[in-house]
């Protein structure tokens, strides 16, 4: 298996991966909407002999208020059901942290699985201040620093990219 940056030609199998993965489109209509809409963007890919079988996409979230915070938004993130609990996913999760702390992110929020995420560095947001902006359990939306001493001093709710709005409080 190999990870590397998204191309432009992977967009397809970066689409067939979100909607094997996910029940209806909601999450590749998102990954296309955003894409070449925000950045810094982080989006990678995972290969197995030349086939796309996860995708993990990073995009800027704000922090009202909080002009000097950068962050990142982890979502969606998905693996083709043959190559889930193999470790496609942590895989992408841990180069997609390496590839937004090289991006310059001081940290990364996640709305997501609280069984799962906790084993890259997330916590509960709310332990730093940050608040999710949907209607989800407060063990669900984490945070991870990328740089020391990042979150002190923020405090808020973030703000996703008005893409999510279609989908929103769901869980990736």
């Amino acid at each position: 298996m190999q990870i590397r940056p998204e191309a432009p030609a992977d967009q397809s199998g970066v689409r067939a991966v979100h909607l094997a993965a996910f029940d209806g489109p909601a999450e590749a209509d998102l990954v296309d909407r955003l894409r070449g809409r925000c950045f810094p963007q982080v989006s990678l890919v995972a290969t197995d002999k030349g086939r796309i079988v996860g995708h993990i996409l990073f995009t800027p979230v704000l922090l009202p208020g909080h002009p000097e915070a950068r962050l990142l938004g982890l979502a969606p993130m998905a693996v083709l059901p043959d190559y889930q609990r193999s470790g496609v996913g942590s895989a992408l999760v841990e180069a997609g942290l390496a590839a937004a702390r090289e991006a310059g992110a001081g940290a990364v929020v996640v709305l997501g699985h609280p069984g799962y995420y906790p084993r890259f560095g997330f916590e509960p947001a709310s332990r730093h201040g940050l608040r999710c902006p949907y209607d989800a359990p407060d063990e669900a939306f984490m945070v991870v620093p990328l740089m020391p001493g990042h979150l002190a001093g923020l405090a808020g709710t973030v703000e996703y990219h008005a893409a999510f709005a279609p989908i929103e409080g769901s869980a990736q």
